[in-house]
C-alpha cells in the first residue's frame, strides 16, 4: 500500500513538472504561432519538419530565437537574436516594426531562408519576405547572419542592435547553419510580436 502511494506521488510530481515545462515553453513560443506555421507549410514545398521562430516580445538579452522540431513539438535550439536599432521606442520596452528601406527596423512575418553567401559579416543567408509586412526584405538586404556583439548566453543586458537583420552570436549561427544546410527544402523563419 505504501509503495503504491509513493509511486502515485512520484507520478503526480513528474506530471506537474512536465506541465510546468510545457507551459513554460508555450510562454516563449505560443502554440498558436506553431499551429499557424504548420498550416501555412502544409502541402507546400517547404521543410515540413523544421521551422525557426523569433518572438520579439521577449527581452533582447533573453532567448527569443528558436529552431523548432514541428514533428516532435520541441525546441532544438534557443538563441539571443538582435532587432533593428530603428525598432527601439524611446523610454519604452515596446518595439516598432517596418518594411521600409533605411528604417533600420525589424520586420514581422514569414520568411523563406534562401541561399547563403559570404559578405562583410561572413556567411549569411538571404531572406525572402512572404508577407506585406516584410516583402521588401531582399531589397533591404535583411539577412540572417552572425555578429561579434551578440552574446551566446542569456543576460539581463540588452543585445546590441542591427540595421534590421536578425543577428546571432557566431556559435548560435553555426548551430543554425547545420540545420539549414542539412535541409533539402526551404525552411520558414517566422518573426512575430
Amino acid at each position: 500500500m505504501m509503495k503504491h502511494f509513493i509511486l502515485s506521488l512520484l507520478f503526480l510530481i513528474s506530471c506537474s513538472k512536465f506541465e510546468f515545462q510545457d507551459s513554460d515553453s508555450s510562454a516563449v513560443l505560443p502554440v498558436s504561432r506553431i499551429s499557424e506555421i504548420k498550416k501555412f507549410i502544409k502541402g507546400k514545398d517547404y521543410n515540413q519538419d523544421l521551422a525557426i521562430f523569433i518572438n520579439f516580445k521577449i527581452h533582447s538579452g533573453k532567448y527569443r530565437y528558436f529552431v523548432y522540431d514541428l514533428k516532435n513539438n520541441k525546441i532544438l535550439q534557443k538563441a539571443i537574436v538582435a532587432h533593428g536599432d530603428g525598432s527601439v521606442v524611446k523610454n519604452s520596452s515596446a518595439l516598432k516594426f517596418s518594411n521600409i528601406d533605411a528604417s533600420h527596423q525589424s520586420s514581422l512575418g514569414k520568411y523563406e531562408i534562401r541561399e547563403s553567401y559570404s559578405g562583410k559579416f561572413g556567411k549569411a543567408y538571404r531572406l525572402d519576405g512572404l508577407d506585406d509586412t516584410n516583402s521588401n526584405a531582399r531589397s533591404r538586404a535583411i539577412v540572417l547572419h552572425s555578429y561579434y556583439c551578440i552574446p551566446y548566453r542569456e543576460s539581463s543586458d540588452p543585445a546590441c542592435l542591427s540595421f534590421g537583420c536578425p543577428m546571432l552570436s557566431k556559435k548560435a549561427f553555426n548551430e543554425t547553419s547545420k540545420f539549414i544546410n542539412q535541409s533539402e527544402k526551404t525552411i520558414i523563419l517566422y518573426a512575430f510580436y
